[in-house]
């Protein structure tokens, strides 16, 4: 699957390494077609459908169009991370791969930089594409500074959830981890608003909304369109910095705990 030219001396260069397991990882997915067309299409396809039937709607002064972007955005970039990270590394345990990349030269650090460096890529590949969409049939106007913001956001959501994927890819077995994943990733999705506007839901289903790390990270991607809640944007960025520790911490300690038990 990856070839032999990443077992490299211990001489090599370090740098080098991390690249090269990231670019091939990168591929691996792109060519694994379950992957990459269905973590790349979904949500494209959902806001061709949700998203542009809304181009010239407003809610007040809100597009609503270039507010399902952002939700759609966050849809994709989570997608990417929870599937690439958590079914991927789930099945490299399962098949006993990682053991394998153990034994060779590499840094084990490498192998779960190109897991998340993976992640980040496929992301901003969807947020761009989505950003296209948008903005070619969907009446959605973006600045430079946007744009920026949010292929800044997209990086910090994949990393984020790049963690909880590798949490659950600790604790799901591979055969199940497809379908576990989906029974988290849809429901969170919904009920934080990545869909359909949150303000639109019953209003007991929105109190679950400030709960879930990815109520948090969709309102600091609307805040790019000044289109997020009355909460502070520091209560945002920490509850999603807390969640991202809370679960590399859960990760570490079932890895060592995994090592032991080996």
């Amino acid at each position: 699957m990856y070839p032999a030219a990443i077992l490299q001396p211990a001489g090599t260069n370090v740098p080098d390494i991390y690249r090269k397991e990231a670019k091939y990882e990168f591929v691996k997915l792109l060519r694994t077609r379950s992957f990459s067309l269905a973590t790349i299409g979904f949500p494209v396809m959902f806001y061709i459908i949700f998203g542009l039937a809304n181009r010239h709607a407003f809610d007040g002064s809100v597009h609503l169009a270039k507010y399902m972007l952002a939700g759609y955005a966050c849809f994709g970039l989570i997608g990417s991370a929870l599937f690439g990270i958590g079914v991927g590394l789930s099945s490299d345990l399962a098949a006993g791969w990682l053991e394998l990349k153990r034994a060779s030269p590499m840094p084990v650090s490498a192998y779960l930089f190109a897991k998340c460096a993976a992640a980040v890529a496929f992301g901003l590949i969807i947020v761009s594409i989505l950003t296209l969409v948008g903005t070619a049939f969907g009446d959605v106007r973006l600045s430079p500074a946007e744009l920026v913001k949010m292929l800044g956001m997209t990086v910090v959501g994949s990393v984020c959830f790049a963690s909880m994927g590798l949490l659950l890819a600790l604790l799901v077995p591979a055969n199940a981890a497809p379908g576990i994943i989906n029974l988290i990733y849809l429901p969170m999705s919904f009920l934080s608003g990545l869909w359909v506007p949150i303000r639109f839901m019953p209003h007991w289903l929105q109190g679950f909304a400030p709960f879930l790390p990815t109520y948090h990270l969709s309102q600091l991607m609307l805040h790019v369109f000044h289109y997020g809640d009355t909460m502070p944007l520091a209560s945002h960025w920490s509850a999603l910095l807390g969640f991202t520790l809370l679960m590399l911490g859960l990760s570490r300690f079932l890895f060592h705990r995994r090592e032991q038990n080996m």
